[in-house]
């Protein structure tokens, strides 16, 4: 009877392994496929940062932005360096709530005494799971030097 316990383990085991590395496996492969999101009928949110084109300027705490491209840009992201460090806010307060359209402005406030900001777009497009944000890379941005 001892004997027999021995494979059955053996077997169980085997069987536990293969379950987890196949678990792993599968992880690991949906983590590198990312679900796609879209805008324009679908050309690919981040393709489509290039395309985003805005104005902007900062004088006395206030910040002016011009969406001058075909664009909607949903949200901005503001980088605000002060001697060498820096923080991150978006606009959020007087933003429009379906974002800057073609020609539209905006004008807000912003925290502390900068140096230099960097308006980075947030966009909005779509995936299987509805509507989703996208923050563009720090290159699409937009610098302000003070």
């Amino acid at each position: 009877m001892k004997k027999a316990m021995s494979p059955v383990i053996a077997t169980m085991l085997l069987i536990a392994i293969v379950i987890v590395l196949a678990l792993i496996v599968f992880l690991w492969f949906r983590g590198i496929t990312e679900e796609a999101v879209t805008k324009f009928e679908g050309t690919n949110v981040k393709l489509v940062c290039e395309d985003v084109s805005f104005d902007a300027s900062y004088s006395n705490g206030e910040i002016y932005i011009m969406n001058t491209g075909n664009v909607p840009i949903y949200k901005m992201r503001v980088k605000s360096f002060t001697n060498g460090s820096h923080t991150t806010e978006t606009l959020t307060e007087n933003w429009p709530v379906y974002g800057l359209t073609q020609g539209g402005t905006y004008s807000g406030g912003i925290s502390g005494t900068p140096n230099k900001i960097i308006l980075i777009p947030i966009l909005i497009g779509h995936s299987k799971r509805g509507d989703v944000t996208y923050t563009c890379e720090e290159r699409f941005g937009y610098e302000i030097k003070i």
